[in-house]
């Protein structure tokens, strides 16, 4: 953890907390309040999970650390919610963004991932586009809701990359032996075959 100066606080950032043993929940906590209440620190410590995925165990543990700071629980938007978004995203009034917002929100539940990753699959397949002659988005209500959908975002995800070309594919399978992330410098100073490189420049585009 780094700051960029003694007057900047330290910021650390744990996802996926809902996997965490109990040993890390420990180690976080002693990190978090061995020195004293965080107020009198400048240290700042954000930890996400979800709580579908969270064992009995995992959320005793994780109460310690929340009855020392702050509990912020994030659920799927409503509907207007979304059409707000979708209004914002597209640059138009939420009037006109509400019959797609409408279809959108029951494929996804306001899932906020799910709802992106879509927008991005609806506009791939033209079935959202931008339109030079009306000078703004435009879409296809009936097709839109006539696309199946996996009940899942994870599913979802899946599909999607299931929908790259074998190449790519491959690619993303070596670049996972890297770990979960890997810079780019890092990548090209593996020495690597120049077309993996190209064809993670696609998936990463997609």
């Amino acid at each position: 953890v780094i700051s960029s100066s003694s007057s900047a606080p330290i910021t650390l950032f744990l996802d996926d907390l809902q996997w965490a043993d109990a040993a890390s929940i420990a180690a976080v906590n002693q990190l978090l309040f061995a020195s004293g209440p965080l107020s009198h620190r400048k240290f700042f410590f954000l930890g996400c999970a979800r709580e579908k995925d969270s064992a009995t165990k995992w959320s005793n543990a994780v109460d310690i650390l929340v009855a020392g700071g702050i509990h912020v629980k994030l659920d799927c938007m409503d509907e207007h919610t979304l059409n707000t978004m979708v209004s914002e995203t597209l640059c138009l009034s939420p009037r006109l963004t509400r019959p797609l917002s409408n279809v959108i929100y029951h494929k996804t539940k306001g899932n906020p991932l799910f709802v992106s990753q879509l927008m991005r699959s609806l506009n791939k397949e033209g079935l959202l586009r931008p339109s030079l002659s009306r000078r703004r988005w435009e879409w296809d209500t009936k097709k839109i809701r006539s696309r199946r959908l996996p009940d899942d975002v994870a599913i979802f995800l899946t599909d999607s990359l299931g929908e790259l070309p074998d190449k790519v594919q491959r690619a993303l399978f070596v670049l996972s032996c890297f770990g979960a992330s890997s810079e780019s410098a890092f990548v090209e100073s593996q020495g690597l075959d120049r077309n993996i490189l190209k064809n993670l420049e696609i998936a990463v585009a997609q």
